[in-house]
């Protein structure tokens, strides 16, 4: 038997404390806690963003796989026009091939990158065609067309000599189910579909194939062709229509399409039997492209604009990062408390405890929060320089009814033991943000309410250099309780916010530059990082009214990226952090005392149990 050694690579080690660098797979037994102790990767399910197309388009063909993809015909809105542009993708570039000889909306398709297959279909000004054409990795050839003129169908198959066509539209019967097999050279009709309908989304070979969801009704119908005939099996969860499929009748998945009234990111798996929602894209869309398998899929054009060029890619069992949960704080709070510093290092203050505004203030040590001297001034919706540490933090501006003018301008200093009233801010508002350190640092957005000396949503910028604030130039949007990081007064990002914003803005330390926007549009929540390397979690999302999110985004310097859900979903909270892959989300409404760790690398410390 082979030795847990020579296995892992690693001995099980007795240390009397943790070891600083462990590589993953490692076990140590620390005689300090007695406990038994691992390092693990944790493995999961995530889209990422790939290289964008060089013809946008929507309700076009694919075929391929995640790494040699192929992408024909649809429509292309800056023409307002069908298109017969082809393209090629590597894995991460799409290049120009031969065209299709006739340019199309709506059609079906099937195949490889080298091998496929393009079908019906529509021309302006919306004629169904029959058209097919057959693809050999270097040129489009006009084969025999289908027997059912239709567009807005689903097609599936191995490649250009082996295909199965289902359901759509015709000019003079609507939806139909008509079902046709193509052996090569001619196609055939078969048993029709055991429900007439279009804008369904189809994979499989010719003999074993799913047809899932579509119209009438907005479906969840699922039904499956053994080659002969079709039979119904279990729906989708969320039920839509324009949705793309890939994969096999055992290992399939569906991610996509439209939800009325709007786009879906969704995703699900189907294993042969059920469906399960996983992850969701990081862009919502309709009338998108796809190919690849359960474990490796792409996904490309789609609705709305700029839809049509983007393209992700779908992995399985890769490393993904993980929220583990950590200790509560002393006084559940949310009003958007103030935070600062690491995952192992944090330091919230402020805050709201209905009826009352909250003073108290607490150190995280990365296992348990302990009570420290009070705020001078109790508040709450107050910002914070988010790069602070729990020995050296600054807050800002915020809230409190009992005060004269509601609206506070008030900074205090935090160095360590107690907080001291340092100079004003030069405008009085609750709900900023901030970023930087307490001698370098950044006031931005906010709200004044109509007891203020000029109400409403801000835009103003307040630069802080250890002494004095000065306004410097302000963001181009308006808003509040969004977030916002950075390492001082010259490098910040300010994202989210209320209204219902999903925009992100750079500051180089002159100028706010609009860079792009968080995948998930909300204001309330929390985030850690620089201005290169972030994280933003939940918040309220105005898709869902009054409901809180558990959404996690992790920026690139470039992107948003969605990646795992914190645990418990929470708006009105805070949060602090290092990095896109090192951050702490604590406290929320109403009244949450709830802390959780964000390990974006997903590499974790493990205590193991016996029982």
């Amino acid at each position: 038997m082979a030795t847990y050694k020579e296995i892992n690579g690693t001995d099980i080690t007795v240390v009397s404390s943790d070891p600083s660098n462990p590589v993953t797979g490692e076990v140590w037994y620390n005689t300090t806690t007695q406990k038994l102790k691992g390092y693990q990767q944790v493995l999961g399910n995530a889209w990422s963003t790939g290289g964008n197309m060089n013809t946008g388009r929507f309700q076009g063909g694919a075929a391929g796989t995640q790494t040699a993809g192929l992408a024909f015909g649809g429509y292309n809105p800056p023409t307002s026009a069908a298109t017969a542009n082809a393209e090629k993708y590597d894995g991460s570039t799409w290049t120009e091939v031969n065209n299709l000889n006739t340019a199309r909306t709506s059609l079906a398709s099937n195949g490889t990158q080298t091998s496929a297959l393009g079908y019906g279909g529509q021309t302006p000004p919306g004629t169904r065609i029959a058209n097919t054409e057959s693809y050999n990795g270097t040129n489009w050839t006009e084969v025999n067309d289908l027997n059912t003129a239709r567009r807005q169908f689903a097609g599936a198959g191995v490649d250009n000599t082996s295909a199965l066509a289902f359901g759509g539209e015709t000019s003079t019967a609507g939806q139909v189910g008509n079902t046709e097999s193509y052996n090569g050279t001619n196609w055939t009709e078969v048993n029709d579909l055991n429900s007439n309908r279009n804008n369904l989304a189809g994979f499989g070979t010719a003999t074993a194939a799913l047809g899932v969801g579509g119209d009438p009704g907005t479906s969840g119908n699922t039904q499956f062709w053994n080659g002969t005939s079709w039979f119904e099996v279990n729906d989708l969860n969320t039920a839509r229509n324009q949705a793309v499929g890939a994969g096999t009748t055992t290992a399939g998945i569906v991610f996509a399409g439209y939800v009325p009234p709007t786009n879906s990111a969704k995703t699900e798996l189907w294993d042969g039997a059920v469906w399960t929602e996983t992850n969701d894209l990081n862009t919502a869309r309709s009338q998108a492209s796809g190919t690849g398998t359960q474990t490796a899929a792409l996904a490309f054009g789609g609705e709305p604009p700029p839809s049509g060029t983007l393209t992700e890619e779908w992995n399985a069992g890769i490393a993904v990062g993980a929220w583990v949960t950590g200790g509560n704080m002393n006084t559940g709070r949310g009003g958007h408390l103030a935070g600062a510093g690491t995952r192992t290092a944090s330091i919230a203050a402020g805050g709201e405890n209905p009826p009352g505004y909250q003073a108290k203030t607490e150190l995280y040590n990365g296992t348990s929060w302990s009570e420290v001297n009070d705020l001078n001034v109790a508040k709450a919706n107050l910002g914070s320089a988010s790069n602070g540490t729990t020995t050296a933090a600054l807050v800002f501006g915020g809230l409190n009814t009992a005060q004269p003018e509601y609206n506070l301008k008030t900074t205090e200093l935090w160095n360590g033991y107690v907080w001291t009233e340092v100079n004003d801010m030069n405008t009085q508002r609750y709900n900023p943000r901030g970023a930087g350190t307490s001698t370098s640092a950044l006031a931005f957005t906010g709200n004044q309410f109509p007891t203020g000396p000029a109400p409403g949503l801000k835009v103003l910028t307040e630069l802080w250099n250890g002494t004095n604030w000065t306004e410097v130039n302000d963001l181009n949007n308006t808003r509040e309780a969004g977030y916002g990081v950075g390492a001082s007064n010259t490098s910040a990002l300010a994202f989210g916010g209320n209204p219902n914003s999903a925009k992100t803005e750079s500051w180089n330390g002159t100028n706010w530059t609009e860079v792009n926007p968080m995948n998930t549009a909300r204001y309330g929540m929390g985030g850690g990082g620089t201005q290169t390397s972030a994280v933003g979690f939940g918040g309220r999302n105005p898709a869902v009214p009054f409901t809180a999110s558990n959404i996690t985004e992790s920026w690139n310097g470039t992107n948003w990226i969605n990646v795992e859900g914190m645990n418990v979903g929470r708006n009105g909270m805070s949060g602090s952090g290092t990095s896109n892959t090192s951050a702490l989300a604590f406290s929320g409404a109403p009244n949450s005392a709830s802390t959780e760790e964000w390990y974006g690398d997903g590499k974790l410390t493990e205590t193991f149990t016996t029982s």
